[in-house]
Formats: structure tokens, C-alpha cells, sequence
């Protein structure tokens, strides 16, 4: 192990130099695109475990621009990479404290939160950003999937619901409300999430997850509607049969041999009318 160490930092030494030697020989024929030359460069070496490599550069960056609040966000990736959290969200701080307004910074503090295992703190500090930077989509999506992971269905609804808003043609977007909707369970939640695994199918008819959903949800209803005689219960029956049956047509297309006969599945699980 200790053989194994040494090779390596003297490999991630060796990458340095050369990094170093053709970045003083060539960066200057760039011109300005050498800065963004140097950022995802920085952002490779730590990708790939090359601390020093990123190290050098941000001190190159430190000297040409000293007190940059984008070096100093070079400096906390650095050190979330290498698992210094708390040092880093120091330097995240500053960064926020000097420019509330930095979207970036913010975001890197939910990041660094997530890792430590925090993630009640990381949603309240997700939230807090979604209050300053509403149309954040990947946000909205994130904090979802936060929500998620602490079985917060009711608000991890509300954030898919926010997803629709800004995506209203997106198909996977109606699925994850659907899925939710399906989690938590109740009439109520079973026939939004019908209707949103139906609206899902209609925007994209070749999503079999919707319709395999669309089946799981038709089926749960008939159950629910004790009452033969229902006009709900028929249209849930109704719903359950042709998602069968469109599963069983699509696998017929994909002639799959590989996998066990999806439709029969579906059949064994299935109520009678």
C-alpha cells in the first residue's frame, strides 16, 4: 500500500510538471479563452484525483487575479474534492457573504452539505435558494429528489408540480408526479396519479415505465371501487386492460426473447371485472 502511494503522488507530481511546462510555453497563444482553458482544466484534475495539478492552477489564477470570488470557488472545489468540508464551506461563506447574489456558491453549499450526510440542513439551505432563484429547474429537481430521500412525499410533490410548471410538454416530469402521487397512496393520490401517467403517455406514447404505472394505479383503483356497477371502477378496469394491451403490443414489436413476457406479468397481477 505504502509502494502503491508513493508511485502515485510521484505520477500526480510528474503530471504537473508537464501540465506546468505547456501552460508556460503555450497559454498565452489563447488569448482570453486561456481562462476558460484553465477552469475546465482545473475542474478535470479534480475529476481525476490530480490535486496538485488543480492546485497550480489556482495558484496561477491567484496571482493573476487576487480576490477573485470565481478563483476562491476554484479553491472550495479543491477542497470538497479532497474532503475538507468544513474549510470549504469557510471559503463558500465568504463568497455569499460578498455577493448574495452568487447562484453558484449557493449551490456548491447544498453540494458540500449532501456529502457530510446533512440533508435536512441541505434542504433548508435548497429551499432558501429556491426563494431568491425561482426558475432554477435543476434546483426544483434537486430538491425533489432531497425530499425523497427523507419520505417528504407531500412537499417532493409540490417540487414536481414547480418541474411541470417550467416543463408542461416534458413526458418525465408527469411520470415523477405520478410516481409520487402513487407513494403516498389514498383514492385521492391514485387518481391524480392516473391522470398524470395518462398526460406522460400522451406526450410520449413509448414510455413503457408511464404505462407500466398507468396499469399498477387501474388496477389499485379497481380494488378501491368495491361497487361492480361503478362508472369508476369500469373506467379503471377499462384503463388496466389497455395498458395491458399496449404493453403486450410494444413487446411484440421489440421481439424481446431476453426477458421474461412482460404482459404475462401484468395479467398475473390484474383483477377481474
Amino acid at each position: 500500500m505504502r509502494q502503491w502511494r508513493e508511485n502515485n503522488e510521484r505520477k500526480s507530481e510528474d503530471i504537473m510538471e508537464l501540465w506546468l511546462n505547456v501552460l508556460e510555453t503555450n497559454l498565452n497563444n489563447y488569448g482570453n479563452e486561456k481562462y476558460v482553458l484553465l477552469e475546465q482544466i482545473i475542474y478535470a484534475a479534480l475529476d481525476c484525483h490530480q490535486y496538485g495539478v488543480a492546485n497550480a492552477l489556482i495558484y496561477l489564477l491567484t496571482m493573476e487575479f487576487p480576490g477573485s470570488l470565481r478563483v476562491m470557488r476554484y479553491k472550495a472545489a479543491l477542497l470538497e474534492a479532497e474532503e475538507k468540508y468544513d474549510e470549504a464551506l469557510n471559503i463558500l461563506d465568504s463568497i455569499i457573504k460578498a455577493d448574495e447574489t452568487n447562484a453558484a456558491a449557493r449551490k456548491r453549499r447544498v453540494a458540500v452539505l449532501k456529502a457530510q450526510g446533512h440533508i435536512n440542513e441541505a434542504i433548508k439551505e435548497l429551499a432558501d435558494y429556491l426563494k431568491k432563484f425561482m426558475s432554477d429547474v435543476e434546483a426544483w429537481q434537486e430538491l425533489c429528489e432531497l425530499y425523497l430521500q427523507v419520505q417528504e412525499y407531500g412537499r417532493a410533490a409540490f417540487c414536481a408540480e414547480e418541474l411541470i410548471l417550467h416543463q408542461p410538454h416534458n413526458h418525465l416530469m408527469h411520470q415523477r408526479l405520478a410516481d409520487i402521487r402513487y407513494t403516498m397512496g389514498g383514492v385521492e393520490n391514485m387518481e391524480l396519479a392516473k391522470t398524470y401517467y395518462c398526460q406522460a403517455l400522451k406526450l410520449n406514447p413509448d414510455n413503457i415505465r408511464a404505462l407500466l404505472g398507468l396499469f399498477l394505479v387501474a388496477n389499485n383503483l379497481v380494488g378501491h371501487y368495491k361497487s361492480s356497477g361503478s362508472s369508476k371502477r369500469k373506467e379503471a378496469w377499462k384503463l388496466a386492460q389497455w395498458a395491458q394491451s399496449k404493453t403486450a403490443a410494444k413487446q411484440r414489436e421489440a421481439q424481446s426473447t431476453a426477458s421474461p413476457n412482460l404482459a404475462d406479468m401484468m395479467l398475473s397481477l390484474s383483477l377481474a371485472e
